[in-house]
């Protein structure tokens, strides 16, 4: 044990040194705006990720001559200085073979102090940065009231009139003669992580949910619903869970935490609140959206507007034919609640992802006679191997500090995510050779994900897809859970369905897990045609690199889209609040120029 221990220390003394090293050469080449001599630092097929901190967007840069052209189109003398090595973690080495060094900087840019990480790798028996991120992390004027800058509080003595604080956070919260910079339609994790930062930041934020509490997004959810990403990768920002949270958190759980979330963080929250008109005024840069509230009608006049009902959007409910004459119950997945009434009965669920399953699994748990319809084909990996194999060393026990380790999930860009996937694919796929053999032998069709990318390509490009197994591939293979493969839903009949190769199911309930449609169907919604049409759509990476639509920019200057993953919006959030922060405060981040990968 002491051997190993010197081993330990020795390797971190040489990982921070060569870090050192190299840092010591990239330091005055940056600063000096040598977009040549920082590019020779890199590897041949480096990436360079930035967000915010020299181009002003999100973007992602591939291959040395890419990166150089951005870094000649961005870099100036004072755009960048400041570099400092970070030692509170890291550096060190990562990998069996001490194959890659892993460290962090920071950094000052004209409108704000910048973090960063860097993958060291050896090309040509020289240490060469093969992965670099860039990101603003404060706004000068704007820094986040946390640390040094946090708020001193009340004072003892009451306010004038004798308001003590919580008077004035009602007071706050009605906003009788104000209006909120920004408005928030939904307090899920993504529009509560988004108001956090800006209000952190000194921006007015409203957050309006239609669901009476807060945390209503999961509490209503199906009864056994679990989340399937482990406790280290689904922190909110600031307020990270006990010690003593599971693993894999219950739904209920999570909602209640994000109640609690909202009070601590004295977040502004009206529920019960519906959006029934919106209107945007060019000229003056200011929305006028009408709100329905238990008080009654209110108008609203933000400068801007965030959508964060979730990126999977609207609810995908095919038109069927004969829905109207089948005597029996159907819904879409996101309507089921408790199965236990269905105990005893025939119950059908067409699709096969994670919805349809974790629901045929229920009613099956319920004691119904469950049959899972499969029209084409799904990916599946086990919760036990596919996790780990996509979180890998840095989302898990013991792992890095949840700030670092964003940094590192976050240097890592997603089309580089998706080539790493493959082996992960791969591996898990050995793991759970048993478990994908049993499925084989009735009949279950399997496939990789787009390319070989397994759950990340489908959930980049689509945010569903896929199903991490956690019961129900066994009750499937053991026929427990009965397959109708190969056909998809043609018609209701008056005591089932037909598929389309004509076979029928007798059914008391058909639970339509048929997903749901893109988020810009959401905004068309509550928004109309003519600020749908000027959006992107919601996921897919595109060619430079990064999500469609999600934390930047949208083509509207005062509309913007949230959603994702508790891991993706605790990340990505703070850098879409410093883009509204800055656009409220008239500070100019760097233009967006060279055009990425």
């Amino acid at each position: 044990m002491a051997t190993q221990t010197h081993q330990a220390i020795a390797a971190e003394a040489t990982a921070a040194a060569t870090f050192a090293a190299w840092l010591d050469r990239l330091a005055p080449a940056i600063e000096a705006a040598d977009a040549a001599a920082t590019a020779a630092l890199l590897a041949t097929d480096c990436w360079w990720r930035d967000l915010l901190a020299l181009t002003g967007d999100l973007g992602t840069y591939h291959g040395r001559d890419r990166v150089a052209a951005m870094l000649g189109e961005h870099l100036a003398p004072g755009s960048c200085t400041g570099i400092r090595m970070v030692t509170e973690f890291g550096p060190r080495f990562q990998g069996d073979a001490d194959e890659l060094i892993e460290g962090f900087v920071t950094f000052q840019t004209p409108t704000g102090y910048g973090r960063g990480a860097v993958r060291l790798r050896r090309q040509d028996g020289d240490w060469v940065a093969w992965t670099v991120l860039t990101e603003l992390d404060d706004l000068r004027g704007h820094e986040r009231a946390i640390g040094p800058h946090r708020s001193k509080g009340p004072r003892h003595t009451p306010a004038a009139g004798g308001r003590n604080w919580r008077d004035e956070r009602q007071e706050k919260l009605r906003y009788a003669d104000t209006d909120p910079d920004v408005v928030v339609i939904g307090a899920g994790q993504g529009g509560l992580s988004v108001a956090a930062n800006l209000g952190l930041m000194g921006v007015d934020t409203l957050i309006l949910e239609k669901s009476e509490r807060v945390g209503d997004g999961w509490r209503k959810r199906y009864h056994s619903l679990v989340l399937h990403d482990p406790v280290w990768a689904d922190h909110l920002p600031y307020l990270p869970y006990p010690e003593s949270w599971p693993v894999y958190c219950p739904k209920d759980k999570i909602a209640d935490w994000f109640e609690s979330y909202a009070s601590a963080m004295e977040l502004n929250v009206w529920t019960s609140a519906e959006l029934t008109a919106s209107d945007y005024d060019e000229a003056s840069g200011r929305w006028t959206l009408r709100v329905r509230t238990p008080d009654g009608e209110r108008e609203l006049r933000p400068r801007d507007v965030i959508l964060a009902t979730g990126a999977a959007g609207e609810p995908n409910i095919p038109a069927v034919p004969g829905r109207e004459r089948f005597t029996g119950t159907s819904y879409h997945s996101s309507q089921h609640g408790s199965a236990t009434r269905w105990a005893g009965r025939k119950a059908v669920v067409v699709g096969a992802c994670n919805s349809g399953h974790d629901i045929a699994q229920d009613l099956y748990e319920a004691g119904a006679d469950v049959t899972l319809v499969q029209r084409s084909s799904t990916h599946i990996i086990s919760q036990e191997h596919g996790i780990p194999a996509i979180f890998g060393s840095n989302f898990v026990e013991g792992g890095p500090p949840t700030s670092y380790a964003d940094l590192l999930a976050s240097g890592t860009p997603w089309p580089l995510v998706l080539e790493l996937a493959k082996e992960g694919v791969r591996e898990t796929a050995r793991k759970d050779a048993d478990l994908l053999a049993a499925l084989d032998a009735v009949g279950f069709k399997r496939n990789d994900g787009p390319d070989g990318t397994g759950l990340m390509g489908y959930a980049l490009a689509y945010g569903g897809g896929y199903y991490i197994d956690v019961g129900c591939s066994r009750l499937i293979a053991d026929g427990k859970i009965k397959l109708a493969q190969g056909s998809g839903l043609a018609e209701f009949t008056p005591d089932g369905i037909r598929l389309e190769d004509g076979r029928t199911l007798a059914a008391d309930l058909v639970v339509l897990a048929t997903g749901y449609r893109n988020m810009r169907e959401t905004a068309r919604r509550l928004f109309g045609d003519v600020v749908a049409d000027r959006l992107p759509l919601v996921l897919g990476v595109g060619e430079d690199g990064e999500l469609g639509g999600l934390y930047r920019r949208t083509g509207h200057p005062a509309f913007w889209y949230m959603g994702g993953p508790l891991a993706w919006v605790r990340i990505y959030s703070k850098h879409l609040a410093l883009q509204i922060t800055a656009k409220q405060a008239g500070i100019a981040l760097p233009r967006p120029g060279a055009a990425p990968e």
